[in-house]
């Protein structure tokens, strides 16, 4: 058998060409480094072949090839996940990227989604009907993986996960078959699906249920001096404890960026940030954010009405592909005055402007679901604490790196010591047995079953038994 596509034969090159509607890519083709490119800079990988595919036949034939020649498989969708697991050196890549299908059923409240969409674009068809799939909040971040890993986004403390609004999957397996996934057919699969990864096979379609969001919400920043970075996540912790649902309110350490309504003197400088939304009426969200914008003394406060569309793509800037990415996150209880500390001391020592901390505020209905009804299992964590490293340039690569293992470490006694899948980088694993914490030996039978040679193994992987 092959390991790589240098041992494959011309013949079942060829008979895979015809067997295959989309693109094959190789090395040296028009738009192979564009498709091996994924969001995160560090990842420079070349794979042997590129399966372009336009629908489920190209992924069926693409995992048939890979189990038949032995070759190593990686899964492309978004390819936005910090770890760059989306593609290989040498192996097989399936590019899900041209398969950009939304249907909207707006009268069922329902949406079915195929795998290269993101959820800029999902959220372009379904806001046409003011309605939603609670999602991430970057626009560019790709609906097959932020929702394999759970997905939490502004809408999630009211209307729970992405993956607590999934009603099936339709999937093809490691044997190259296609099956569908829901609670009634395959549900071992199906839970393992909801929050494992791409352990298990490769999503081709996704169903959604559609709640009723917008299109205008209230949200925006408030931003502060540095100097009082400690009172405001004081504040922030007393602040959302009793929050309503409709409230999402990340507290974040950053560059003040060089915007308009920000003082030239403060551009490049490090203040503090609540970045907020109210998804439910607006003129009861100025009523609850009333106290947020009013304590302290803000440079500016930027909160208003606007479509939820823009909120959705509000940060989207400070997670633009082609930077240098290295994350470390863990989730947290509400942090004691200590870890406040710790953390205000690590903001004024960033190691470059671009690097950044955000403490997202979790919940409300996440914890509403049983731990075990889904492989996610973190559901009763407050927040999630997250240092994001950025950076451009390779040489920076050790000290960025080091600084985000700092802060991690540092902060790591105030953790629980679960994380979410989708914010991990490379990093081993006892880290993926974190993520998935008690559900791991489930997902470890599940693995067995459905893909016993651990053929989707390019992503955090649970290895069959």
């Amino acid at each position: 058998m092959a390991t790589t596509l240098q041992d494959v034969d011309g013949e079942a090159l060829e008979e895979l060409e015809t067997a295959v509607r989309g693109q094959l890519l190789r090395p040296g083709d028009d738009g192979y480094d564009e498709a091996r490119t994924v969001w995160n800079a560090m990842i420079d990988r070349h794979p042997g072949l590129i399966i372009q595919a336009t629908g489920v036949a190209d992924i069926i034939a693409g995992v048939t090839f890979a189990r038949d020649h032995d070759l190593l498989l990686a899964v492309k969708a978004g390819g936005h996940n910090v770890a760059g697991k989306a593609v290989c050196d040498d192996g097989l890549v399936i590019d899900l990227t041209p398969m950009k299908g939304v249907h909207v059923d707006p009268d069922a409240r329902v949406a079915r989604v195929e795998p290269g969409v993101t959820l800029g674009e999902l959220d372009h068809e379904t806001q046409a009907f003011g309605l939603a799939v609670p999602g991430g909040v970057i626009s560019t971040t790709g609906v097959a993986g932020l929702t394999l890993g759970g997905g939490w986004g502004w809408l999630a403390r009211r209307f729970g996960l992405t993956i607590d609004n999934l009603r099936r999957v339709d999937v093809v397996t490691a044997a190259g078959e296609l099956v569908h996934a829901s609670e009634d057919e395959h549900p071992d699969l199906f839970w393992a699906l909801r929050g494992g990864g791409g352990n298990f096979g490769v999503v081709t379609s996704f169903e959604f249920d559609l709640q009723a969001v917008g299109p205008t919400v209230l949200g925006g920043l408030v931003i502060h001096p540095y100097e009082d970075a400690a009172e405001l996540f004081r504040f922030h912790r007393e602040f959302v404890a009793d929050a309503p649902k409709e409230l999402g309110c990340y507290a974040v350490v950053l560059a003040a960026p060089p915007l308009p309504f920000l003082p030239e003197a403060v551009h490049g400088s490090t203040v503090f940030a609540f970045l907020t939304c109210y998804n439910g009426d607006v003129e009861t969200g100025e009523e609850v954010l009333r106290p947020l914008r009013e304590f302290g003394d803000p440079i500016a406060d930027v909160v208003g009405p606007l479509p939820f569309t823009a909120m959705q793509s509000i940060v989207d800037d400070s997670y633009a592909p082609g930077a240098r990415n290295y994350w470390k996150t863990q989730l947290v209880d509400p942090l004691p005055d200590e870890a406040i500390d710790v953390i205000v001391a690590h903001g004024a020592n960033r190691v470059n402007p671009t690097s950044h901390f955000v403490l997202e505020h979790l919940g409300g209905a996440i914890s509403e679901v049983a731990p075990e009804a889904t492989a996610y299992v973190n559901r009763n964590a407050s927040f999630s604490f997250n240092v994001f490293a950025v950076w451009d340039e390779p040489a920076d690569d050790e000290a960025c790196i080091e600084w985000a293992r700092t802060v991690y470490d540092d902060v790591a006694p105030y953790s629980t010591h679960g994380v979410g899948v989708n914010f991990l980088s490379e990093e081993g694993d006892d880290r993926v047995h974190a993520a998935y914490g008690d559900n791991y030996d489930r997902l470890v039978e599940v693995k067995t079953e459905w893909d016993p040679d651990n053929r989707f193994r390019m992503n955090q992987n649970v290895e069959p038994a």
